[in-house]
């Protein structure tokens, strides 16, 4: 595609955001910012903050979607509930122990606030697709089996948890929740696989915003890996540091997926819905 096409597919592809999109964004660049320069003093663990920033912000961008559109078509309501849970048992852990917090002054209120704010929005978002827009929600694409993922990640947060909170149950359901929210995009694109590999645009914009808060979490837990414990089972070996990172590796291939095919959608396919499932993708032709 020449560049100027290629300009002009970017244009329209923007031209598609709405404004309350794009104010969502400026709020989110702007409070990212003053939380870094003027509550965590630019240390480096605010990259902590600034991912539940960008998790609050994709759901945010979902909820315009819903409300502006006033339709729940393409949102998957069992990937709110797994993020509800994930969300859920990280404020187990951080509304009462330190134990995973960033360590500067952004880690004393605002981070739990972030992950409080998420929870509000999931609860909403939920409200809309099942209740205020339930007739549009598409319940027979939405069919994933989520009783399995929540049991297995409560299972391997009791045998890999560490012991920063210094608290078994805590500890658990700290790592159960980032095990949960690593599985709880399944839904989502299974429903996208399900609808012939077609979503709307800020659905897509939640999805990114979810990366963006793996990478940013991501580096947090890299930064301050020599700082994880644990109860070593074999000698002297820190196994959880592992185990999270690991965690936040599969996260980022099952969204890298994702973020090649819409990369080459919104520039090829620009307009309200943009398709991002390759012909044959699960087992589903486009």
């Amino acid at each position: 595609m020449p560049a100027l096409n290629r300009a002009s597919c970017s244009a329209k592809a923007l031209s598609t955001i709405p404004w309350s999109a794009i104010f969502a964004y400026t709020l989110f660049f702007g409070a990212s910012w003053c939380v870094y320069e003027l509550v965590a003093d630019r240390k480096w663990s605010s990259m902590m903050t600034m991912s539940g920033f960008a998790h609050c912000l994709g759901l945010l961008l979902l909820c315009i979607q819903v409300v502006s559109s006033r339709s729940a078509t393409g949102v998957s309501a069992r990937a709110l509930i797994l993020d509800g849970i994930a969300v859920s048992f990280r404020l187990a852990s951080t509304l009462f122990y330190e134990g995973y917090l960033p360590n500067d002054k952004s880690g004393d209120h605002v981070y739990q606030c972030a992950d409080l704010c998420s929870l509000l929005l999931i609860v909403f978002l939920l409200r809309l697709v099942l209740v205020t827009y339930r007739s549009t929600y598409q319940d027979a694409e939405d069919d994933i089996s989520i009783g399995p993922m929540i049991v297995v990640s409560i299972l391997l947060g009791a045998l890999l948890h560490g012991d920063m909170d210094d608290h078994p149950v805590f500890d658990t359901l700290w790592l159960a929740g980032l095990f949960i929210s690593v599985v709880c995009v399944l839904p989502q694109y299974w429903m996208i696989s399900k609808s012939s590999g077609q979503t709307q645009v800020l659905t897509a914009h939640y999805i990114a915003a979810t990366a963006v808060d793996r990478i940013l979490s991501g580096m947090f837990m890299w930064y301050v890996r020599k700082y994880i414990t644990c109860i070593p089972w074999f000698g002297g070996f820190q196994h959880t540091i592992d185990v999270i990172l690991g965690a936040h590796l599969v996260h980022l291939v099952l969204l890298s997926d994702f973020a090649v095919f819409y990369a080459r959608a919104i520039l090829t396919r620009p307009s309200n819905s943009v398709y991002l499932v390759p012909q044959g993708y699960g087992g589903y032709t486009v």
